[in-house]
């Protein structure tokens, strides 16, 4: 049975894998794993597995499973046959860095090492394969208004109705593309909440883009599930399309949103703007582990470059799930169990035609699951408009409250690259590491200096990814190598243990 891990002291020094994530790809690929004898060590920051789709699915009531819908309970039966799995779960832990391992602790079959931080320790663990399994984020939707209280991601408001079952008890409004927003909203509807509009800012000119993959998608399971959304918001919500403008304004508090639509304007008073323009790659462990990416002009992210079994560019690291490009919780748990595969077949715990064959069957099950995602990829791709701000007095790094103006200054005076602009604005330089505006950066670059995304580049992003304390560095196991860099000795006492004292002042 699963053994669940509280504390860094607790962890093995050394697993055959380690999972980043809870979510369904890295469920599918610890519980994969495992069946083939695996040493799996799955570390997920939430409390819970699940990861976002399934949050706290484990233990919803009858109530919540019917408020958020058949996907969300379908999670349930994918987080208990995690739990009846021979493996550890480090809940609550926090993966700073993913590397190559030490040379000199290194025992020659754990190439990597981890960095973990669980119960206030941090820890390095070694092991032999790493599967990033960290999901998506919802993409940044800079325009003005867009940091004032009363405002926040339609994301967020899913987080608490799962997490803690709360719901907003003013007059809602939701804004953006994608299809979330409107399954934001029809929860929100059956849950009681008074959403007053759904504004749709999707451009009229997508339907161009996705009628060619329009056959595909009919086809598809998604066609059946999306028509109803919409159908059921529809019916029960004003719904407001082909918005090219929005502003949120309010005297300290948000209490109204502006648009725009056509030559037209309206305003909307309201209490709360629920905000959601797409979800991207959650990529910063991958790209601090030195995995290649590239830009996706359809879905306007970057996202890790990998094979079908999910392997990346870095050899024994492997990315599953959003985290490698967006395709859904089906396509995900799915990608989570051929990343598994592949790693019992590094280990040599399968024989090549036992895996080849299973690989062939997951392979046609993905195909099938992936079916339609190019027409809702061209479908809903949020507007330039809404994904690089026109106003120089909108805020695009809400942790350093750098504007786009001011990014825009930067850009003028020839920087190469957005790490430069990174030096000199400190925009992607707070906590959020540049999560929340590193796409907008990189796109607004790009447009000032007449280049694509692609050739602009991203943050070069280093570890640690998550705040890590000074304490708790300093509470890190340390080799000798370590000490000598820098103390510039190392002496050895008596006993064998090494003697960091000596020759330091007193």
């Amino acid at each position: 049975m699963i053994r669940n891990i509280q504390s860094a002291t607790d962890l093995a020094p050394a697993y055959d894998l380690v999972v980043v994530g809870a979510g369904p790809a890295g469920l599918s690929a610890a519980i994969e794993a495992s069946i083939h004898g695996l040493a799996v060590l799955l570390a997920d920051e939430n409390e819970s597995p699940g990861g976002q789709i399934y949050r706290s699915a484990e233990n919803a009531s009858d109530a919540d499973l019917a408020r958020m819908g058949p996907d969300y309970a379908a999670g349930r039966t994918l987080i208990e046959r995690f739990r009846q799995r021979k493996l550890s779960y480090a809940p609550s832990a926090t993966v700073w860095s993913v590397g190559p391992a030490d040379e000199e602790a290194s025992d020659g079959v754990h190439p990597l090492e981890v960095g973990i931080l669980l119960g206030g320790i941090a820890r390095p663990i070694a092991a032999h394969r790493v599967i990033i399994a960290t999901g998506a984020l919802e993409r940044p939707f800079p325009f003005p208004g867009w940091t004032m209280p009363g405002v926040m991601t339609a994301g967020a408001a899913q987080v608490l109705m799962k997490s803690s079952g709360l719901v907003p008890s003013g007059r809602t409004i939701l804004a953006g593309t994608g299809p979330l927003l409107y399954l934001v909203a029809s929860q929100l509807l059956r849950a009681g909440v008074s959403v007053v509009a759904v504004v749709d800012t999707t451009p009229v000119e997508n339907w161009r883009l996705a009628l060619p993959h329009m056959f595909a998608f009919a086809t598809s399971p998604y066609a059946v599930k999306g028509l109803k959304l919409l159908l059921d918001v529809r019916r029960r919500a004003h719904v407001i399309r082909g918005v090219t403008a929005i502003e949120a304004v309010g005297s300290g508090q948000f209490n109204a949103l502006k648009l725009r639509r056509g030559d037209k304007s309206l305003q909307i008073e309201g209490d709360l703007l629920l905000l959601h323009q797409g979800i991207a790659p959650n990529l910063n462990l991958a790209l601090a582990a030195g995995c290649d990416y590239g830009w996706h002009e359809h879905l306007a992210t970057v996202r890790p470059n990998v094979d079908l079994c999910g392997a990346s560019s870095v050899q024994s690291v492997s990315i599953a799930g959003d985290a490698a490009g967006i395709v859904g919780a089906v396509a995900a748990a799915l990608q989570g169990e051929l990343a598994g595969l592949s790693a019992a077949l590094n280990l040599n715990r399968i024989g090549q035609g036992c895996y080849q064959q299973r690989r062939n069957r997951l392979a046609r099950k993905l195909a099938r699951a992936l079916r339609g995602r190019t027409f809702i990829e061209r479908r809903f791709r949020p507007d330039k408009t809404f994904r690089v701000p026109e106003d120089g007095g909108t805020i695009v790094c809400r942790c350093e409250e750098i504007t786009a103006g001011k990014l825009r200054e930067v850009a003028a005076l020839g920087v190469p690259g957005p790490n430069q602009m990174k030096a000199f604005t400190r925009c992607g330089m707070g906590p959020c590491q540049g999560r929340l505006c590193g796409l907008t950066a990189v796109e607004l670059l790009a447009q000032c200096r007449g280049q694509s995304p692609g050739e602009a580049g991203y943050y070069r992003l280093r570890p640690p990814i998550k705040p890590v304390t000074l304490g708790e560095l300093a509470a890190l196991p340390h080799t000798e190598a370590a000490i000598v860099a820098v103390a510039g000795f190392a002496e050895r006492a008596k006993d064998g243990a090494l003697d960091i004292n000596h020759g330091s002042h007193q």
